[in-house]
């Protein structure tokens, strides 16, 4: 009887505490107030409790709690439950949510979550925002590009993943989209530039190939100013302090790498690349005595366009002089280790201009 009591008492103080809160910032039983509602409205015969959420303002009032700076994770992961619940209602009302700056939301919320739960429901309502929802998918798509600049890996990483996908749906390229995926070949973590990576070889078949194929070749030889310059991701908490190197000399061996990968791709690109002067950048690389990783991918790659190529074969040859040439040959991936400071210098101050190249590929 008394346990039966006790158990009343507690459940009228609750009821009391949830009385006495006038609105949702207070945060009184927030998370389980969210979760009842999701309950009823995504319930197969939920369509009346669905429109009168509606009607009382459930859309804004979710999308406000993501923005909530002094919000719980928790909240605001159960928020997006409920609106992708009412995504998944049908095209009506995901253009609601758009309507009511619901990608913004949606988005800024994704970048700035420290839970990586929440930052997985947001990309996932991202791109069911995106599906079937040809007014806005638009709007999505770009919302995505701008998430690639965030200071969170993570939410770079879910960003580039749900491009993916959102890319084939909108069924062309944003110009806009070029710097900053190239941009993430600079990051110290792998999952991104994996992301990146598959990325941009999925934009090959866009029309934005030929200025991210300029970018990457260009990414090979680092300004003066772009090595002088400190990052703000070199103060990443995320990565552990050890002696780490530039990011753009990061991104110039991510560069070679996916140059690399492009030509073993396609004849076309391979072909595309080279009329680029690809073979020179790559040279450069392979000099570069600060970055082992820049030296070994450009080495790896620039010995497939030798054993591919004649004419890049010849050239190379002639710039690098036989000794070096041999050297290279003979070990491409652990050239970096055996060259010494006269024959890095050889590399990087290379002419290589390959004379008449379209007519010898073709």
């Amino acid at each position: 009887m008394a346990k039966q009591q006790s158990a009343t008492s507690n459940i009228m103080s609750l009821l009391q505490e949830w009385d006495k809160g006038s609105n949702y910032m207070i945060g009184t039983c927030l998370k389980l107030q969210l979760q009842a509602i999701t309950i009823f409205v995504s319930s197969s015969s939920g369509h009346k409790f669905l429109s009168e959420f509606m009607e009382v303002g459930g859309v804004l009032t979710s999308l406000e709690i993501l923005g909530l700076r002094e919000g719980k994770d928790e909240d605001k992961a159960q928020a997006l439950q409920l609106l992708m619940s009412i995504a998944s209602a049908g095209r009506n009302y995901k253009e609601l949510i758009c309507e009511s700056y619901g990608i913004m939301a949606v988005a800024e919320c994704l970048a700035r979550s420290k839970s990586e739960e929440t930052q997985d429901a947001a990309r996932m309502l991202l791109q069911v925002l995106a599906e079937g929802n040809p007014k806005f998918q638009v709007q999505v798509y770009k919302g995505l590009i701008a998430l690639l600049s965030s200071s969170s890996p993570k939410a770079q990483q879910m960003a580039t993943q749900t491009l993916r996908i959102v890319q084939r749906i909108v069924g062309h390229a944003n110009p806009s989209i070029v710097e900053p995926v190239v941009a993430l070949l600079k990051s110290y973590h792998l999952e991104v530039q994996y992301e990146a990576i598959e990325l941009i070889k999925d934009l090959m078949e866009y029309e934005v190939q030929e200025s991210l194929l300029r970018s990457l070749v260009s990414s090979l030889v680092p300004t003066k100013d772009e090595i002088k310059k400190q990052p703000e991701i070199l103060d990443d908490p995320s990565v552990p302090e050890l002696k780490r190197p530039l990011p753009v000399f990061v991104q110039q061996a991510a560069a070679a790498k996916v140059i690399g990968i492009l030509s073993h791709q396609s004849n076309h690109l391979c072909e595309r690349l080279i009329q680029l002067r690809c073979v020179s950048n790559l040279m450069v690389a392979m000099g570069n005595e600060d970055h082992a990783d820049s030296q070994r991918q450009a080495s790896i790659t620039l010995e497939y366009l030798v054993r591919t190529f004649p004419i890049v074969d010849e050239n190379v040859n002639e710039a690098m002089g036989d000794n070096l040439y041999q050297l290279f040959l003979n070990n491409p991936d652990s050239l970096y280790m055996t060259m010494n400071a006269v024959q890095a210098d050889v590399l990087r101050s290379n002419k290589v201009n390959i004379p008449g190249i379209v007519d010898a590929l073709d």
